[in-house]
């Protein structure tokens, strides 16, 4: 076999190579764009404005809710996870497991935790009725999703 010939093959198997690994890369680049649009975990839905009269009542401040929805086929434990507010204000979710499809809501007043339902159990409003951010880090502290809305009760 020839140097030449040696050379050749040589070439054509690092070009293989490298082709398999950019093919590789391709899906993994388009599902991370994809996660960014359609996050496996994300806030679905915020209620900041509780209907009626801001009284401070239990029921009045368990009005105030935040819907987070598991859009994936797998269970996901929100343990460590957390929910926060512009302002800083946090709630850390305990042993929490969101089933494949489920939505869980998580109301700011006191209550008993179950299946579809978490209370942080505060005694004072956590979300702003005209503008505020709701922000969803998991157990790494990484950002997973954030809905904010403005004066006009409009969510971004």
């Amino acid at each position: 076999m020839s140097a030449s010939s040696t050379a050749h093959r040589f070439a054509a198997v690092a070009l293989a190579a490298g082709a398999v690994v950019c093919a590789a890369a391709l899906p993994a680049t388009a599902a991370d764009r994809d996660h960014h649009r359609h996050p496996r975990v994300e806030i679905s839905a915020v209620q900041a404005d509780s209907p009626g009269r801001d009284n401070h009542t239990n029921r009045s401040l368990n009005a105030e809710w935040v819907d987070i929805t598991n859009n994936t086929r797998h269970t996901v434990n929100l343990k460590g996870w957390t929910l926060r507010d512009g302002d800083g204000n946090r709630y850390r979710f305990r042993n929490v497991r969101l089933v494949g499809g489920d939505t869980l809501r998580v109301h700011t007043g006191a209550g008993r935790d179950t299946h579809d339902h978490l209370y942080q159990d505060r005694r004072d409003y956590m979300w702003d009725n005209h503008a505020d951010k709701a922000v969803l880090r998991n157990d790494r502290h990484h950002t997973v999703d954030t809905k904010s809305w403005n004066r006009g009760g409009h969510h971004r």
